[in-house]
């Protein structure tokens, strides 16, 4: 019989509910203070230790050193997706919110765990060092795109400020990292043989370059049980509708409940294969010509290359034209 522990995770420190001793106490976010917590669960559960479970929320970074922490001591999780748990507690009619009542709540959400929920987690060093290259990238981009914001506006008002040679140096130097980091990510994958091939498999799709098969890699390798509806959810590229009778409708849109760095750095790239792929090309026609407008067609590619190269990625195949153009009917 599982025991669960609700643990809600801040950046400095954690709020832990002990329901075998209905107690509330909050230590830091530290590797000292969870061992600290470990030797006092080890005196509550005694011989019943193995039978714990934490249950939190990732919040990136923050509960980072806790799943590492259930990985080391051979502790079973389940990490609560974060719009369910606040929608549970909506259910519970929690009306008032603090670390002490959500610790409280993620308790009480053992009652919503599936098979295969509950495991201990296993830590990818390989895919969590490419996703803080990845975030890190993605950080160089959004840097490069304020100077370059900032430069065009300048520029338009014909101003001589002597910041615009400086935003020019700063975004050329901008430039240079994303090439260097894109260039460490393609070392950190190559210097696995598994990696590798994947990433071959990627990149034979044409329209994929270098950052989008690292992407998409990271993505494939960080939920590789996923399937081609659950990789679309999670990228945030799953339709969703909302209609009801007659009187309620509006008009179809993506969630964006997956990970944004997915979609923030894939989408420019994967443009690319409008113009590159032939398959994408007549795909983003066909869409246009339907009356689609051009960010719901870009949209609908991206999709579709995340799903075609998902397939890639599973069956460990290159990409075969032949096959593609039997499968949808291609006309030449």
């Amino acid at each position: 019989m599982n025991h669960f522990i609700g643990i809600d995770v801040s950046k400095s420190t954690l709020q832990i509910y002990i329901p075998i001793k209905d107690e509330n106490i909050s230590i830091e976010n530290s590797k000292k203070a969870l061992n600290s917590l470990y030797s006092k669960l080890k005196k509550y559960h005694k011989k019943e230790l193995e039978d714990l479970v934490f249950i939190f929320e990732p919040t990136g970074s923050y509960s980072s050193l806790l799943k590492h922490f259930c990985s080391d001591k051979n502790i079973k999780a389940f990490i609560v997706n974060p719009r369910q748990s606040a929608n549970f507690a909506k259910a519970l009619d929690n009306r008032s919110k603090n670390d002490i009542i959500d610790a409280k709540m993620l308790h009480k959400f053992h009652v919503m765990a599936k098979d295969g929920d509950i495991i201990v987690p296993i830590i990818d060093e390989q895919q969590e060092s490419l996703g803080s290259m990845l975030r890190y990238y993605k950080l160089l981009q959004k840097q490069r795109n304020a100077f370059s914001n900032h430069l065009e506006a300048l520029e338009a008002r014909e101003s001589k400020s002597p910041i615009a040679q400086k935003l020019k140096k700063s975004i050329t130097k901008l430039k240079d990292q994303e090439k260097d980091m894109i260039s460490e990510m393609k070392e950190l994958i190559l210097s696995s043989t598994k990696l590798s091939k994947s990433f071959e498999y990627l990149l034979s799709f044409k329209g994929v370059g270098n950052i989008s098969a690292i992407v998409l890699l990271h993505l494939f390798i960080s939920y590789p049980k996923a399937n081609r509806q659950e990789i679309t959810a999670l990228s945030g590229l799953d339709v969703i509708e909302k209609s009801s009778g007659t009187s309620v409708y509006r008009r179809s849109k993506i969630s964006k409940r997956g990970n944004a760095l997915y979609r923030g750095i894939l989408f420019m790239p994967i443009l690319s294969s409008v113009c590159n792929n032939q398959y994408m090309k007549a795909f983003y026609n066909r869409l246009k010509e339907n009356g689609k407008h051009s960010t719901a067609a870009q949209i609908a590619v991206m999709r579709k290359v995340i799903l075609i190269t998902h397939s890639l990625y599973k069956n460990q195949k290159m990409f075969d034209n032949n096959i593609y153009e039997k499968r949808v009917g291609w006309n030449k």
